[in-house]
């Protein structure tokens, strides 16, 4: 009986580069050549989208709050609508800043989809990752994740899956109980990576009175961090001349500390004392946000006191993505 001939590079299927689909790193390249994708098609792939995308949420309603879910609060949760609405057998779309284990995405029993905001993403666009992510949950079996991988460099952004004219209202919640609609039967997976999760939450709060303004309490001072739309050199100049005038801070003890830079956005920090709750700073940091309406207005050079102060504030910012 003849031997069975392997397959060899001449007589393998051919699959041209345009239609080798995007797999797991660690799975066999789908062109048949025997090797990883990650070492094969998967190399060109890594550098389809190499440009960094710097405002990767501008269009999207709430830009500011997407910012401030990737970037500062740890449990976190808000309502996504799709262009012409929900597809069968999907009651619900849950942005969520983590899951457990870290999927990217998870399918629940009920159909329902839960999209984690706040995992590494492998391209440099996370607007296109969350959005293959987002496609790929839709149709996924319900009750099992979704896993990682790269989204093609040709696939939607979130900008063209979500309404937008469709609110976006992020919801803060003290623990990551979200997770499981029944605790008590979870995995032990699932509950040892809970209990990790809240162990290691900071407990933040959303201002009401202000957009895209944030709490949180640390064990020697709390603060607001402040996600701001305006253009950035602008602002600088508007926080240096309330900053000259002594007219940044929030309240006796409140200090405005410098600022940090946050997918394309510039986001305010003040130090807070402890006994200052999220409640308590609601009427200064509406009052703040009239008098820097009025500074961003200002239209005329800065003076020789308003330069140093933003240096001092340009000298204290870093940047986050």
């Amino acid at each position: 009986m003849a031997k069975k001939r392997p397959l060899t590079k001449a007589n393998q299927p051919r699959i041209t580069d345009g239609e080798v689909p995007v797999v797991g790193a660690r799975e066999p390249c789908p062109c048949g050549s025997g090797r990883r994708y990650k070492a094969c098609h998967g190399r060109a792939a890594a550098h389809a989208v190499t440009e960094l995308v710097h405002r990767p949420f501008e269009g999207l309603p709430g830009e500011g709050d997407w910012v401030a879910l990737r970037e500062l609060v740890p449990a976190a949760t808000a309502e996504l609508p799709l262009k012409g609405g929900l597809p069968e057998g999907v009651p619900s779309i849950t942005l969520a800043t983590v899951l457990p284990m870290a999927w990217p995405a998870l399918r629940r029993e009920d159909g329902s989809v839960l999209i984690g905001l706040q995992n590494d993403t492998a391209s440099g666009d996370i607007s296109r990752d969350l959005a293959d992510t987002l496609q790929r949950a839709l149709v996924a079996e319900p009750g099992t994740p979704v896993q990682s991988r790269r989204a093609p460099a040709e696939g939607p952004r979130l900008q063209d899956l979500l309404d937008p004219e469709g609110a976006f209202e992020p919801v803060v919640h003290s623990g990551f109980e979200f997770w499981v609609p029944d605790a008590e039967n979870a995995t032990p997976e699932v509950s040892a990576s809970l209990e990790r999760a809240n162990a290691a939450a900071i407990p933040t709060a959303k201002l009401t009175g202000v957009d895209a303004a944030y709490w949180c309490e640390t064990p020697d001072k709390n603060h607001l961090r402040w996600v701001m739309p305006h253009e950035e050199e602008l602002l600088l100049d508007a926080l240096a001349r309330l900053h000259a005038a002594g007219r940044s801070n929030l309240g006796d003890g409140t200090r405005l500390v410098g600022s940090f830079r946050a997918h394309g956005l510039t986001v305010p920090v003040w130090d807070l004392p402890s006994g200052v709750g999220a409640e308590d700073v609601e009427k200064p940091a509406a009052e703040f946000a009239e008098r820097l309406a009025g500074a961003l207005a200002a239209g005329v050079p800065l003076t020789a006191d308003e330069r140093r102060a933003r240096g001092g504030l340009t000298n204290r910012q870093v940047t986050l993505s």
